[in-house]
């Protein structure tokens, strides 16, 4: 439990994640912060998911990059 409380990312879904970070960037926005097919060829939340679910160092990225937009606009840290 004490290991969860200093994750930032607890109890928050990477289908939350791909979405906000969709309404803020746009898929060409996060295509371009995060070269990834997902968010370049055909984009959807669904689409996403799925490749995210199945590549770690994918969704690593994501991850830090939701991580930085938190920082930046809900000054979560």
């Amino acid at each position: 439990m004490e290991k969860q409380q200093n994750n930032p990312l607890h109890g928050i879904t990477l289908e939350k994640i791909i979405t906000e970070l969709h309404k803020e960037y746009g898929w060409g926005k996060l295509a371009e912060k995060i070269n990834i097919n997902c968010f370049k060829d055909n984009p959807s939340v669904k689409s996403s998911l799925k490749f995210l679910r199945k590549t770690p160092w994918a969704r690593n990225k994501v991850e830090a990059l939701y991580i930085s937009y938190l920082k930046q606009t809900k000054s979560l840290f």
